[in-house]
């Protein structure tokens, strides 16, 4: 159904009605973000001009953002850009959308640094696999005198990543570089970050449609069982940890054992360990280069 001609709070209510018949679980939110997209106007603007009446330059603006988001894409890739760690990040097509869960990852690193006295310490951290550059970034606005680099295998993810660093004024801390994994990185580093590719080959089909048509397949398959890029990252992590250094692995459900194992296998310590997101789901490895 059209909303030309009618106004913002009449297209919301339409938008809201058409979004939730299609499926989609936050129906009201989304309506809202999309006029905003189009209008330019946060939620308390739409508020404000709720009896302005959408032109038709608008409607038609609009009517193309609403299909998108019936058809499946999710709104973040719609929008362009998605809030983690309170900041926000562009997206492009080579990266994933950064999820709640992932902000795990970031809290775990901060309170082991918090617990060994570091978080004002001149850091040396890497991020592999940074995709849009969300996990590296967040430690870095957090760490005022961290450094860091990021790796991605896609140059597109790169350029997203060195794109958003500096929306963030955190350019002249951190860098990116295309490699695969960590083959490009030279340490020591005191802090490794990673969310790899991890879901089973055989899985992605079955992956809701906002993930398996919009983010990429190479950010997501994890080889037939969903560890290969563990299988690699472990290793490397020794290898280029300080003595004392940490390594915080973003996993999938029911893989905290396989990772744990393939963890201490590599030569880290005993004190790998696992956190657990908001649902209480395992969702980070920790591992600790021995000291000696």
């Amino acid at each position: 159904m059209s909303t030309a001609g009618r106004s913002l709070d009449e297209a919301r209510r339409d938008i809201r009605a058409r979004l939730e018949a299609a499926g989609i679980e936050t129906p009201e939110l989304d309506a809202r973000l999309l006029l905003g997209d189009v209008l330019q106007l946060d939620l308390t603007g739409l508020i404000a001009a709720a009896a302005r009446t959408l032109n038709a330059n608008e409607t038609a603006a609009l009517e193309s953002r609403v299909q998108r988001r019936i058809d499946g894409e999710p709104i973040a890739r719609i929008l362009g850009h998605k809030e983690f760690w309170g900041l926000s990040f562009t997206l492009s097509p080579a990266t994933l959308v950064p999820r709640p869960d992932t902000e795990t990852i970031v809290e775990a690193a901060l309170d082991i640094l918090k617990q060994d006295g570091r978080l004002n310490d001149a850091l040396h951290i890497s991020d592999i696999g940074t995709g849009s550059g969300a996990i590296l970034l967040a430690l870095l606005s957090e760490l005022p005198n961290a450094q860091g680099i990021g790796t991605d295998i896609n140059p597109d993810a790169i350029h997203t990543a060195t794109r958003n660093a500096a929306a963030l004024g955190l350019n002249g801390r951190a860098r990116f570089i295309e490699c695969n994994y960590a083959d490009a990185l030279r340490g020591p580093f005191d802090l490794i970050v990673s969310n790899p590719p991890y879901i089973p080959s055989r899985d992605i089909d079955d992956l809701a449609i906002e993930v398996r048509a919009h983010d990429p397949r190479l950010a997501l398959d994890g080889g037939p069982d969903g560890l290969d890029a563990y299988r690699v990252i472990a290793p490397a992590a020794f290898e280029l940890l300080v003595p004392g250094g940490v390594v915080i692995l973003e996993i999938g459900q029911g893989q905290e054992r396989d990772v744990a194992r393939l963890t201490a296998g590599a030569g880290l310590d005993a004190e790998v360990s696992v956190k657990a997101d908001l649902g209480r789901i395992p969702r980070a490895v920790i591992g600790r280069k021995p000291l000696v």
